[in-house]
């Protein structure tokens, strides 16, 4: 499980629930204040307006994706970079002993159709070039759908406070509307209050849900893209017929590039954006 996901969304809102209920020192709590911060009108304002417009930019279909798009956030050991390398290393024993016909029947137990595709277009005697081209094609193609994905969530953060500061134009209109002697001023108060809550709920889903979901979901194409990027250079490299340690010392600087941001990571995607299998 993805605990860093957990613990900083749990524990940002039980501290901005403290927060919210402290009185006049830190040890002294007055949670009857909490009812301040929940308004009705804020709410419709702001998830509503927010996924109104989240709802209108994109498909249906990737809105019906959004629970996938929690799964692979919270599944932190889908992608695993060494044992990558490791499988690498064990095709390349192999075809170094028996020849790359001999791998077919290894490659039909992969559950990662990439991998298997890959093993696949090498055995059935391609040529390189078209092989890698067609293999890093695949990644693009990832990397332009999964940077949508990603991208839905930063729309959501972008609107939320948007409708934030909507609402708070409501709540001040309503209040300057009512300050007229005529109409009395009973409901100034709450006017103000839907103008203050809205911006507060606007700020709070786009810092506290929206932005750590789109960053997290960037993260693990990142983290997918790599795995990719390290079949492509494996597969290329047991085509041509190099030695199994010397793919795996390959393949491991590729993984320490990645991890430090180098070259290695496979950017690829849109507008240099990077990809991974977040559809």
């Amino acid at each position: 499980m993805n605990l860093t996901f957990i613990l900083g969304i749990v524990g940002g809102f039980i501290l901005i629930l403290y927060g919210m209920a402290i009185g006049e020192s830190l040890i002294s709590l007055n949670f009857g204040q909490l009812k301040n911060f929940v308004d009705a009108s804020s709410i419709l304002i702001v998830i509503g307006g927010t996924l109104a417009a989240v709802v209108a930019s994109f498909p249906a279909k990737s809105l019906a994706r959004f629970p996938k798009h929690i799964g692979i956030i919270l599944n932190q050991k889908k992608f695993d970079p060494v044992a990558i390398i490791d499988e690498v290393v064990e095709f390349a024993q192999i075809a170094r002993k028996n020849g790359l016909l001999a791998l077919e029947e290894r490659a039909n137990q992969l559950e990662d159709p990439f991998f298997k595709k890959s093993i696949m277009l090498i055995v059935d005697g391609n040529d390189s070039d078209k092989v890698r081209a067609m293999l890093m094609s695949d990644i693009e193609q990832l990397a332009v759908r999964h940077d949508d994905v990603a991208s839905m969530y930063e729309r959501a953060s972008s609107c939320a406070p948007a409708f934030g500061m909507a609402g708070t134009l409501i709540g001040l209109i309503n209040m300057l509307q009512n300050m007229d002697p005529t109409s009395g001023g009973s409901s100034i108060g709450k006017d103000m209050g839907v103008a203050l809550v809205t911006t507060f709920y606007g700020v709070l889903l786009a810092n506290l849900i929206f932005n750590p979901i789109a960053n997290n979901l960037r993260t693990r194409d990142e983290e997918e893209c790599l795995c990719h990027q390290l079949v492509v250079e494996g597969v290329m490299a047991i085509q041509a017929g190099e030695n199994p340690k010397f793919i795996r010392e390959k393949l491991e600087g590729y993984l320490e590039q990645g991890a430090t941001g180098g070259e290695g990571g496979g950017k690829k995607g849109k507008k240099g954006k990077k990809g991974g299998d977040n559809e």
